[in-house]
């Protein structure tokens, strides 16, 4: 009994000193990308500066827009809630690859339940549930029958990209729900009329949900055991079930909170337009999958995936404003730029360390 407190120690120094392997390494790039893209928006407000009626006069006001701070703030959620939802879950040792399939069965249960109840909030606790009943599914398939992770992921995906439009078509004959009422905006006095970090103040509740989230997930992974637990069974699992602390546990707990939070993205997304449309790729249209970009880039950090993530949501933003005015570049080809920046990101972070065990069932020892 008296090695307990020392074998739990070693487990959670086997998570630090595994997580400590090719530091510089991992955040060179990183370092690098971050260096060049500062520089990239600095060269261009100086020359918008300089040459107001340019191209780059157009940009650097696209940059400073109070709009576009507003628009990239709204458009990180849903892919912010699903970073952190699979930081969580890979962190652990599961790869969850069905971030995308969560985000679409919240955003349609959300608008149902909340057509049904009234109650906005309502509504956004049943797609919360819907995610988590799905996270939940995919934990018992790849944890307790010990399945292919990457394939039980898409099937995640596949299941709620079929099930979400067919439930919106024989609910409402339409794979397009009919509008409910929003989250609404919260505004405070004074400092809402900032310029550009005015936007900050005037916002959806799910922003601040976001925020909130950010810091909580951030201190669960440093302050905490839980955390410290989470990293060991990603890292070295071996390690934390000898010190006692069952492996199993820790994983589904992880993949429950990836539910919660991805359903949180989802039911935002659609409760902040009020209506869930499911034509195509549906209303999420690939954020999950931008969401794993980002938290690789994040180097599964929650602070670093958000600022990813706002990297992504910002580019779509500005690339918004761009097609409306007009600047004589396609606008098809405005609108591939943030999914040309994911295809280089992707490349330029292919060297991120996955945890040792992601992926790797593991049989708790007797």
């Amino acid at each position: 009994m008296s090695d307990a407190p020392a074998d739990r120690a070693d487990a959670d120094s086997a998570a630090r000193n595994a997580e400590g392997d090719g530091f510089f390494e991992r955040y060179t790039t990183r370092a690098l990308v971050a260096g060049v893209t500062v520089a990239v928006v600095v060269t261009l407000l100086l020359a918008g500066l300089l040459f107001p009626d340019s191209l780059a006069g157009t940009l650097a006001d696209a940059l400073t827009s109070r709009n576009t701070l507003a628009a990239a703030l709204r458009l990180s959620v849903p892919i912010a809630f699903a970073a952190l939802g699979g930081i969580f879950a890979e962190k652990s040792g599961v790869i969850n690859i069905g971030l995308e399939g969560l985000l679409i069965i919240s955003a349609f249960s959300a608008i149902y339940v909340a057509d049904v109840t009234g109650g906005v909030w309502i509504g956004f606790a049943g797609g919360v549930v819907a995610s988590t009943l799905l996270a939940a599914l995919f934990a018992v398939v790849t944890i307790g029958f010990r399945a292919d992770q990457i394939i039980a992921g898409l099937a995640v995906w596949l299941i709620a990209l079929g099930l979400a439009p067919f439930a919106s078509q024989v609910i409402y004959s339409s794979p397009n729900t009919p509008t409910v009422a929003t989250t609404g905006t919260i505004t405070v006095p004074v400092l809402a009329d900032l310029p550009f970090f005015g936007a900050l103040f005037s916002a959806s509740p799910s922003v601040y949900l976001l925020f909130a989230a950010v810091f909580g997930s951030w201190y669960v992974f440093e302050r905490t055991a839980f955390g410290r637990w989470i990293r060991a069974s990603g890292e070295n699992p071996k390690a934390l079930d000898t010190a006692g602390v069952s492996v199993t546990h820790v994983r589904y707990a992880a993949v429950l909170i990836s539910g919660v939070l991805a359903g949180m993205g989802g039911a935002a997304l659609s409760l902040d337009l009020g209506q869930f449309t499911g034509n195509g790729p549906t209303m999420v249209n690939g954020k999950g999958f931008i969401a794993i970009v980002a938290y690789l880039f994040g180097n599964y950090n929650p602070v670093g995936a958000f600022l990813s993530t706002m990297l992504f949501a910002g580019l779509d933003a500005v690339q918004t404003v761009l097609q409306l005015q007009g600047i004589g570049i396609p606008r098809q080809l405005i609108r591939i730029t943030p999914f040309v920046v994911v295809i280089l990101v992707l490349a330029l972070v292919g060297r991120t360390r996955l945890p040792e065990a992601a992926g790797e069932n593991y049989e708790t020892e007797d």
